[in-house]
């Protein structure tokens, strides 16, 4: 019965994760008036794993990283240690903390994006030799984890009410099981 339990949130974890990888290259680079994209995988990944601790938080950054790693041209596995790395550092609030508050998600989002750019920028380095600081954190750095930010407040607090749901669900289940 366990094993059906988990293989279920599994599921459900590559769900969210490919809902978000769609609406974080599909549909929000199609709006005119945004001038970055929330980065939806980096919201999933920290909030799965301050929600429910590190193991969940490697299973979501793995999948999320996967994704990127696949559809991206950057070295591969660049973005599965990354994400992974990120997923298993939020884990790491899950138990002295409460979820419900809105704070500490909004700072783990501002550490775990400047930590996600932070790479992003260093890889640049190292790949290109150069990079313009002052052009990339005006233009790309900054506007993104602006709207991270904002989107993070409204998909956190949805994505805590959906697993409090199938949380419930699951322990009803589990009452009427035989």
């Amino acid at each position: 019965m366990k094993a059906k339990k988990i293989i279920k949130r599994v599921a459900i974890y590559f769900v969210f994760v490919m809902l978000a990888f769609l609406l974080q290259t599909c549909l929000f680079p199609m709006v005119p008036f945004l001038s970055a994209v929330p980065n939806f995988l980096l919201i999933i990944t920290f909030s799965y794993g301050f929600i429910y601790g590190g193991t969940t938080g490697i299973v979501c950054g793995s999948f999320a990283g996967l994704l990127m790693d696949l559809f991206y041209p950057s070295p591969f596995g660049l973005f599965v240690l990354l994400f992974t790395y990120l997923g298993f550092f939020s884990g790491f609030f899950c138990a002295g903390y409460r979820n419900d508050s809105m704070l500490l998600p909004m700072l783990l989002c501002l550490v775990c994006d400047g930590a996600y750019n932070a790479a992003m920028i260093l890889y640049r380095i190292v790949a290109t030799g150069k990079a313009e600081l002052v052009y990339i954190l005006k233009n790309i750095v900054l506007p993104e984890m602006f709207f991270t930010l904002i989107v993070t407040a409204v998909v956190y607090h949805l994505l805590l009410k959906a697993n409090r749901r199938l949380d419930a669900i699951d322990d009803f289940r589990g009452q009427n099981a035989a």
